[in-house]
């Protein structure tokens, strides 16, 4: 039986969560990551954060199954500046598309804490005011923190997921990860 493998994964921005391209795109395969392991989850090629990569089948069945609403937390930079009223509407759950969002909580990052410039940075303008939101979810539909925050008016400029459950990123640099012990995910 071989040994589980758990790694903590802070994946940058415009790299996708996947080991393989057929569009010749940056994957996880250009940081020299060990073999056979798999990413729990999926953060889109736009965002950035933590991460689980692992060669756990169980464990990746188990936390990606709906069933179990693993808390994931996000730090997510917004267009304009919310108030509360757009953020208990946010929190109540949106319409995306077709379908309504689950409940969440949310609440504007302030102090907003030491977070690194991305490379390339987000497009800026002068007469438009940002703000940095922490978004807590138990779901995880396709693009879904950044249809959220556009469905309420407030389109998102960059997005890194800060926890998954108890997994902290902590201080990983863009592609940097650690190796950490099943106990720190469940």
């Amino acid at each position: 039986m071989k040994k589980h493998l758990y790694l903590a994964f802070n994946k940058p921005y415009g790299i996708l969560s996947q080991f393989t391209s057929e569009k010749m795109e940056e994957t996880l395969s250009n940081f020299n990551l060990p073999k056979d392991i798999y990413a729990c989850g999926r953060l889109d090629k736009d965002s950035e954060g933590l991460l689980l990569l692992t060669n756990d089948g169980a464990l990746i069945d188990r936390l990606l199954n709906p069933k179990n609403d693993k808390i994931k937390t996000y730090w997510v930079q917004v267009e304009k500046i919310p108030t509360a009223d757009d953020l208990k509407k946010l929190s109540a759950g949106v319409l995306i598309g077709d379908y309504q969002t689950k409940p969440c909580k949310v609440h504007i990052l302030d102090p907003v804490f030491e977070i690194p410039e991305r490379n390339p940075p987000i497009r800026t303008r002068l007469t438009v005011p940002t703000c940095w939101l922490e978004l807590e979810l138990t779901e995880g539909k396709n693009r879904q923190v950044r249809r959220m925050t556009a469905a309420v008016g407030f389109p998102t400029l960059r997005l890194i997921r800060k926890k998954i459950g108890r997994l902290e990123l902590g201080n990983l640099s863009p592609g940097e990860y650690r190796e950490i012990i099943k106990s720190e995910i469940v």
